[in-house]
């Protein structure tokens, strides 16, 4: 067999198809492992959504596991209007922006609150001041690691407090940088708001929470897997007519 293949010249074409089929079978074989990911990730995080709040306390003794997001918690505690820092979040209907909220809870922690969205034209507090609650507060919402800016994500503007990505950190400091008397470190995290109760006035809306996670990994196995086939099938077409198999010499 060996000497035929030399002899047909298909040694190397035959190591490559091989090569080939082994990264493709890998390729396919890999999206059905984050296939599998995937749904228990969906799964564990409709449980977390959808699931009565907890103390924000007791969640955050979470922080050395790492096992935090989208964990369903309450917090009560005191808003810093003056605060505020606007995250760019334009939607279909227009411009907007999230507003990022700092509270000092009543356990003496400081968090940020995403308080929900507002169109631009209500950007500024002086247009919704329903919604700026005064005294002592609880609200419910969902906790929210700090991502990693996108490759093409702008830098944030600190000095006109345009935010593109939350980095909380750097939030902080700005926002206390003329509040001396105030907690200077905050959660290394934030919390979404719950749409429900909603702020007085519907600004700023809550429940700005993605959920919806995209699942098309058994689509991406079956293409890969596909592929794989379609490669079998034309070396054997390949191999087969430089092997004379077509034309009866062999």
């Amino acid at each position: 067999m060996l000497r035929k293949l030399k002899e047909a010249g298909l040694i190397w074409p035959t190591a490559a198809a091989l090569l080939a089929l082994a990264v493709l079978l890998a390729l396919g074989s890999w999206q059905m492992q984050r296939k599998a990911w995937k749904e228990d990730l969906i799964a564990r995080i409709l449980t977390r959504t959808t699931a009565q709040p907890v103390d924000l306390p007791a969640a955050s003794g979470l922080a050395n596991q790492g096992d935090r997001e989208y964990l369903h918690v309450a917090v009560a505690g005191r808003l810093w209007h003056e605060h505020e820092r606007y995250l760019y979040a334009p939607t279909p209907a227009g411009l907007g922006w999230h507003v990022f909220t700092p509270m000092q809870t009543t356990s003496g922690q400081l968090v940020w609150i995403n308080r929900g969205w507002v169109p631009d034209a209500r950007k500024d507090p002086a247009g919704r001041q329903l919604g700026q609650l005064p005294g002592t507060v609880r609200i419910t919402g969902l906790i929210r690691e700090v991502p990693a800016p996108g490759l093409f994500t702008p830098a944030n503007d600190a000095a006109r407090n345009l935010w593109y990505w939350p980095d909380i950190a750097a939030m902080t400091a700005d926002a206390y940088r003329a509040a001396p008397g105030a907690t200077r470190t905050a959660l290394p995290f934030w919390i979404d708001a719950d749409a429900l109760p909603g702020s007085p006035g519907g600004l700023p809306k809550g429940g700005v929470t993605r959920l919806e996670l995209p699942n098309r990994h058994l689509e991406y196995a079956l293409t890969w897997y596909g592929i794989a086939v379609t490669l079998i099938g034309v070396y054997f077409a390949f191999a087969a007519n430089r092997l004379g198999l077509f034309s009866g010499n062999r």
